[in-house]
């Protein structure tokens, strides 16, 4: 996973599934904290599109305080984007793909970002959800513990 992060090229989504199958679930209290992300290209019409807007990463201040989308303004600051999110977030315990894992729930929209463990520093997430963004083919990310 580590390697996929730091070559930047394009992943199948085929083998992040696969990827994502091997890893351990987590808990909601093992990923509270401040996490700077990035994502792991697929081709998702999504790619590139968290850049653009400054996204820096997530924070999960409590189970039901989360900062989805933490980015950085002109001036280099970090801030809660909350017009893009339509609101922040909460964790929940939800089962996808067959397993129970810590998941976000996005406040204003119809989007689900999952969890697994690639190790004690850093997570494996899956957005999905009825939104039409990933509706059809989901978006894959990671996050490092700040």
């Amino acid at each position: 996973m580590l390697a996929r992060i730091d070559s930047g090229e394009r992943n199948h989504a085929d083998a992040l599934d696969e990827l994502w199958a091997q890893l351990p679930t987590v808990r909601i209290d093992e990923i509270l904290g401040s996490w700077r992300g990035g994502e792991l290209p697929t081709g998702h019409p999504m790619d590139g599109q968290l850049a653009q807007v400054g996204w820096y990463g997530k924070n999960f201040i409590s189970p039901t305080d989360v900062q989805p989308l933490v980015c950085r303004n002109a001036d280099g600051e970090l801030y809660s984007n909350k017009e893009l999110g339509n609101g922040e977030a909460s964790l929940w315990h939800v089962e996808f793909r067959g397993e129970v894992t810590a998941s976000m729930v996005y406040d204003g929209q119809a989007v689900i970002d999952h969890f697994k463990k690639v190790d004690d520093q850093t997570l494996m997430g899956i957005m999905n959800g009825k939104s039409s963004l990933v509706r059809d083919k989901h978006f894959y990310f990671y996050l490092v513990r700040d």
